[in-house]
Protein backbone atom coordinates (compact mmCIF):
# COMPACT_ATOMS: atom_id res chain seq x y z
CA UNK A 1 0.00 0.00 0.00
CA UNK A 2 1.25 3.55 -0.65
CA UNK A 3 2.22 5.67 2.38
CA UNK A 4 -0.43 8.29 3.09
CA UNK A 5 0.21 12.16 3.52
CA UNK A 6 0.63 11.52 7.57
CA UNK A 7 3.21 8.89 6.83
CA UNK A 8 4.95 10.76 4.15
CA UNK A 9 5.04 13.54 6.82
CA UNK A 10 6.05 11.23 10.16
CA UNK A 11 9.02 9.77 7.73
CA UNK A 12 10.06 13.69 6.64
CA UNK A 13 9.86 14.68 10.37
CA UNK A 14 10.78 11.92 12.73
CA UNK A 15 7.44 12.27 14.28
CA UNK A 16 3.95 10.79 14.44
CA UNK A 17 1.50 12.77 13.35
CA UNK A 18 -1.49 13.01 16.02
CA UNK A 19 -3.48 14.96 13.35
CA UNK A 20 -4.15 16.30 10.49
CA UNK A 21 -6.61 18.77 9.02
CA UNK A 22 -7.72 19.28 5.61
CA UNK A 23 -7.13 23.11 4.03
CA UNK A 24 -8.27 22.50 0.50
CA UNK A 25 -6.44 22.43 -2.22
CA UNK A 26 -4.39 24.06 -4.68
CA UNK A 27 -4.04 23.63 -8.54
CA UNK A 28 -3.31 19.76 -8.24
CA UNK A 29 -1.74 19.63 -4.53
CA UNK A 30 -3.63 19.12 -1.44
CA UNK A 31 -3.00 21.36 1.77
CA UNK A 32 -3.09 20.35 5.64
CA UNK A 33 -2.22 21.59 9.03
CA UNK A 34 -0.92 18.74 11.05
CA UNK A 35 -0.34 18.36 14.82
CA UNK A 36 2.61 16.42 15.75
CA UNK A 37 3.17 13.78 18.91
CA UNK A 38 5.32 16.55 20.48
CA UNK A 39 2.53 19.40 20.16
CA UNK A 40 4.53 21.26 17.11
CA UNK A 41 2.24 22.71 14.05
CA UNK A 42 3.17 21.97 11.13
CA UNK A 43 2.05 23.14 7.23
CA UNK A 44 2.07 20.45 4.90
CA UNK A 45 1.67 20.83 0.69
CA UNK A 46 1.08 17.54 -0.86
CA UNK A 47 0.56 15.38 -3.77
CA UNK A 48 -2.26 13.21 -3.12
CA UNK A 49 -1.82 10.12 -1.84
CA UNK A 50 -3.23 7.84 -4.97
CA UNK A 51 -1.70 11.01 -7.72
CA UNK A 52 1.09 10.17 -9.95
CA UNK A 53 3.87 13.05 -9.82
CA UNK A 54 3.72 13.20 -13.96
CA UNK A 55 4.51 16.43 -14.59
CA UNK A 56 4.58 17.57 -11.43
CA UNK A 57 7.56 15.62 -10.69
CA UNK A 58 10.30 17.23 -8.45
CA UNK A 59 8.25 20.30 -7.54
CA UNK A 60 8.67 19.91 -3.79
CA UNK A 61 11.98 18.93 -3.41
CA UNK A 62 12.87 21.94 -5.76
CA UNK A 63 10.49 24.37 -3.62
CA UNK A 64 12.43 23.22 -0.72
CA UNK A 65 15.86 24.33 -2.26
CA UNK A 66 14.60 27.32 -3.17
CA UNK A 67 12.98 28.54 0.30
CA UNK A 68 16.83 27.16 1.77
CA UNK A 69 18.39 29.35 -0.73
CA UNK A 70 16.73 32.52 -0.21
CA UNK A 71 17.03 31.77 3.91
CA UNK A 72 20.25 32.16 3.15
CA UNK A 73 20.48 35.99 4.44
CA UNK A 74 20.54 37.29 8.37
CA UNK A 75 16.71 38.80 8.17
CA UNK A 76 15.60 36.90 5.07
CA UNK A 77 11.87 36.39 5.57
CA UNK A 78 11.33 32.57 4.71
CA UNK A 79 10.46 29.60 6.58
CA UNK A 80 13.15 27.07 7.84
CA UNK A 81 12.12 23.64 5.81
CA UNK A 82 11.18 21.05 7.48
CA UNK A 83 11.20 17.90 5.31
CA UNK A 84 10.29 17.67 1.26
CA UNK A 85 10.55 14.97 -0.98
CA UNK A 86 9.08 15.04 -4.27
CA UNK A 87 5.81 14.68 -2.93
CA UNK A 88 5.41 16.55 0.06
CA UNK A 89 6.42 19.66 1.75
CA UNK A 90 6.59 20.54 5.60
CA UNK A 91 7.07 23.99 7.09
CA UNK A 92 6.38 25.48 10.16
CA UNK A 93 3.07 26.49 11.02
CA UNK A 94 3.08 30.39 10.52
CA UNK A 95 0.53 32.29 13.31
CA UNK A 96 -0.91 35.20 11.00
CA UNK A 97 -1.58 38.51 12.64
CA UNK A 98 -3.42 41.75 11.20
CA UNK A 99 -1.05 43.65 9.15
CA UNK A 100 0.09 46.87 10.03
CA UNK A 101 2.26 49.76 9.30
CA UNK A 102 5.36 48.71 11.61
CA UNK A 103 5.05 45.35 10.28
CA UNK A 104 4.98 46.44 6.96
CA UNK A 105 8.30 48.67 7.61
CA UNK A 106 10.13 45.45 9.11
CA UNK A 107 9.36 43.70 6.13
CA UNK A 108 10.53 45.87 3.75
CA UNK A 109 13.58 45.59 6.01
CA UNK A 110 13.17 41.69 5.50
CA UNK A 111 13.08 41.40 1.87
CA UNK A 112 15.67 44.45 1.26
CA UNK A 113 18.12 41.91 3.18
CA UNK A 114 16.99 38.52 1.16
CA UNK A 115 18.02 41.10 -2.30
CA UNK A 116 20.90 42.30 -0.98
CA UNK A 117 22.31 38.68 -0.86
CA UNK A 118 23.68 37.72 -4.52
CA UNK A 119 22.88 35.20 -6.64
CA UNK A 120 25.57 34.22 -9.07
CA UNK A 121 23.67 34.60 -12.35
CA UNK A 122 19.98 35.40 -14.17
CA UNK A 123 18.40 31.68 -13.28
CA UNK A 124 19.23 29.25 -11.19
CA UNK A 125 21.22 25.85 -11.64
CA UNK A 126 17.93 24.03 -12.08
CA UNK A 127 14.61 24.40 -14.05
CA UNK A 128 11.13 25.36 -11.43
CA UNK A 129 8.11 26.09 -11.16
CA UNK A 130 5.43 28.60 -11.38
CA UNK A 131 2.18 27.81 -10.01
CA UNK A 132 2.23 24.62 -12.19
CA UNK A 133 3.90 26.02 -14.80
CA UNK A 134 7.49 25.17 -15.60
CA UNK A 135 10.17 28.00 -15.30
CA UNK A 136 12.97 27.84 -17.23
CA UNK A 137 15.80 28.73 -15.17
CA UNK A 138 18.85 28.68 -17.68
CA UNK A 139 21.57 30.64 -16.46
CA UNK A 140 22.48 33.80 -18.50
CA UNK A 141 24.38 37.30 -17.46
CA UNK A 142 21.71 39.49 -19.09
CA UNK A 143 18.69 40.44 -17.65
CA UNK A 144 17.03 41.50 -20.35
CA UNK A 145 18.00 38.84 -22.72
CA UNK A 146 16.77 36.54 -19.31
CA UNK A 147 14.03 38.19 -19.07
CA UNK A 148 12.33 38.20 -22.89
CA UNK A 149 13.81 34.70 -23.81
CA UNK A 150 12.82 32.77 -20.27
CA UNK A 151 9.84 35.03 -18.81
CA UNK A 152 7.56 36.32 -21.42
CA UNK A 153 8.25 34.76 -24.89
CA UNK A 154 7.67 31.09 -23.29
CA UNK A 155 4.58 32.06 -21.78
CA UNK A 156 3.59 34.51 -24.65
CA UNK A 157 3.83 31.33 -26.93
CA UNK A 158 1.71 29.24 -24.50
CA UNK A 159 -0.76 31.91 -23.77
CA UNK A 160 -0.69 32.14 -27.64
CA UNK A 161 -1.44 27.97 -28.33
CA UNK A 162 -4.04 28.70 -25.57
CA UNK A 163 -6.29 30.66 -28.19
CA UNK A 164 -6.27 33.60 -25.24
CA UNK A 165 -5.00 36.09 -26.83
CA UNK A 166 -5.61 37.61 -30.61
CA UNK A 167 -3.05 38.40 -33.16
CA UNK A 168 -3.20 42.05 -31.91
CA UNK A 169 -2.62 41.62 -28.90
CA UNK A 170 0.59 39.45 -29.91
CA UNK A 171 1.90 41.84 -31.49
CA UNK A 172 2.09 44.58 -29.15
CA UNK A 173 3.61 42.45 -26.59
CA UNK A 174 6.01 41.55 -29.04
CA UNK A 175 6.85 45.26 -29.40
CA UNK A 176 7.08 45.49 -25.82
CA UNK A 177 9.43 42.51 -25.22
CA UNK A 178 11.79 44.01 -28.06
CA UNK A 179 11.91 46.93 -26.47
CA UNK A 180 12.98 45.63 -22.65
CA UNK A 181 16.89 46.41 -23.46
CA UNK A 182 16.03 50.13 -23.88
CA UNK A 183 13.81 50.10 -20.49
CA UNK A 184 15.66 48.02 -18.42
CA UNK A 185 17.14 50.85 -16.46
CA UNK A 186 20.46 50.67 -15.06
CA UNK A 187 22.01 47.21 -14.60
CA UNK A 188 22.09 45.40 -11.09
CA UNK A 189 23.48 42.22 -10.36
CA UNK A 190 21.17 39.00 -9.91
CA UNK A 191 19.28 39.06 -6.24
CA UNK A 192 18.14 36.10 -4.83
CA UNK A 193 14.51 36.50 -5.32
CA UNK A 194 11.24 34.90 -4.61
CA UNK A 195 9.86 35.15 -8.17
CA UNK A 196 6.05 34.65 -7.25
CA UNK A 197 5.41 37.48 -4.89
CA UNK A 198 1.82 37.89 -5.14
CA UNK A 199 -0.07 39.12 -2.28
CA UNK A 200 -1.43 35.87 -1.41
CA UNK A 201 2.24 34.29 -0.83
CA UNK A 202 2.92 36.89 1.91
CA UNK A 203 2.24 35.43 5.63
CA UNK A 204 1.70 38.90 8.10
CA UNK A 205 3.56 38.51 11.94
CA UNK A 206 3.55 40.69 14.35
CA UNK A 207 7.40 42.02 13.60
CA UNK A 208 6.85 41.65 9.67
CA UNK A 209 6.28 38.92 7.06
CA UNK A 210 7.01 35.01 6.14
CA UNK A 211 7.03 34.68 2.36
CA UNK A 212 6.09 30.94 0.89
CA UNK A 213 5.67 29.80 -2.19
CA UNK A 214 8.63 30.61 -4.11
CA UNK A 215 9.70 30.14 -7.77
CA UNK A 216 13.36 31.49 -6.59
CA UNK A 217 15.90 32.31 -9.05
CA UNK A 218 18.30 35.13 -9.75
CA UNK A 219 16.68 37.97 -11.04
CA UNK A 220 16.25 41.38 -10.81
CA UNK A 221 14.89 42.89 -7.67
CA UNK A 222 12.04 45.21 -9.09
CA UNK A 223 10.26 42.08 -9.90
CA UNK A 224 9.34 41.14 -6.60
CA UNK A 225 8.11 44.42 -5.54
CA UNK A 226 5.95 44.52 -8.73
CA UNK A 227 4.77 42.00 -8.00
CA UNK A 228 3.52 43.05 -4.54
CA UNK A 229 2.09 45.92 -6.17
CA UNK A 230 -0.18 43.89 -8.84
CA UNK A 231 -2.69 42.79 -6.57
CA UNK A 232 -2.69 44.72 -3.92
CA UNK A 233 -0.45 44.49 -0.54
CA UNK A 234 -1.55 46.49 2.77
CA UNK A 235 0.58 49.29 3.36
CA UNK A 236 2.55 48.67 0.62
CA UNK A 237 4.11 52.52 0.48
CA UNK A 238 5.27 51.26 4.05
CA UNK A 239 6.86 48.00 2.95
CA UNK A 240 8.82 50.11 -0.22
CA UNK A 241 9.50 52.88 2.53
CA UNK A 242 11.56 49.78 4.63
CA UNK A 243 13.03 48.64 1.62
CA UNK A 244 14.32 51.77 0.40
CA UNK A 245 16.04 52.62 4.06
CA UNK A 246 18.00 49.50 3.57
CA UNK A 247 18.57 49.27 -0.32
CA UNK A 248 17.68 52.02 -2.24
CA UNK A 249 15.86 51.16 -5.59
CA UNK A 250 17.36 52.83 -8.38
CA UNK A 251 15.85 55.63 -10.46
CA UNK A 252 12.82 55.02 -12.62
CA UNK A 253 11.58 51.92 -10.84
CA UNK A 254 8.29 53.26 -10.84
CA UNK A 255 8.19 53.19 -14.71
CA UNK A 256 9.41 49.91 -14.90
CA UNK A 257 6.63 48.32 -12.82
CA UNK A 258 4.51 47.62 -15.74
CA UNK A 259 7.56 45.57 -17.60
CA UNK A 260 8.47 43.73 -14.60
CA UNK A 261 4.72 43.01 -14.20
CA UNK A 262 4.42 41.69 -17.73
CA UNK A 263 5.77 38.10 -16.67
CA UNK A 264 2.87 37.29 -13.73
CA UNK A 265 0.38 38.61 -16.31
CA UNK A 266 1.29 36.41 -18.86
CA UNK A 267 1.61 33.18 -16.43
CA UNK A 268 -2.18 34.18 -15.76
CA UNK A 269 -3.58 34.34 -18.76
CA UNK A 270 -1.94 30.85 -19.10
CA UNK A 271 -3.55 29.68 -16.53
CA UNK A 272 -6.72 31.24 -16.61
CA UNK A 273 -7.39 32.32 -20.15
CA UNK A 274 -8.99 35.25 -21.44
CA UNK A 275 -9.66 37.01 -17.79
CA UNK A 276 -6.44 38.05 -17.96
CA UNK A 277 -6.20 39.34 -21.28
CA UNK A 278 -7.14 42.84 -21.11
CA UNK A 279 -4.49 43.01 -18.00
CA UNK A 280 -1.72 42.08 -19.68
CA UNK A 281 -2.63 43.86 -22.44
CA UNK A 282 -3.06 47.28 -20.65
CA UNK A 283 0.58 46.21 -19.01
CA UNK A 284 2.45 45.87 -22.44
CA UNK A 285 0.69 49.09 -23.59
CA UNK A 286 2.30 50.73 -20.39
CA UNK A 287 5.44 49.50 -21.60
CA UNK A 288 5.45 51.09 -24.40
CA UNK A 289 4.29 54.02 -23.49
CA UNK A 290 7.19 53.95 -20.62
CA UNK A 291 4.50 54.82 -17.95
Amino acid sequence: MAPTVADRVAELTGRAVATLAPLGSSHAWELYRAELDDGARVFVKALPDAAPEGEFAGMFATEARGLAWLGGSFGSPVPEVLGADDRTLVLPWVEEAPPTPEAAERFGHQLAAMHATPAEYFGAPRDGFIGPLPLDNTPRDSWPEFYAEQRLLPYLARATDRGALTPADVRVIERAVDSIGDLAGRPEPPARIHGDLWSGNVIWQDDGAVIVDPAAHGGHREADLAMLALFGLPHLDRVRDGYNEAFPLASGWRERIPLHQLHPLLVHVCLFGAAYRITALNAAQAVLRGD
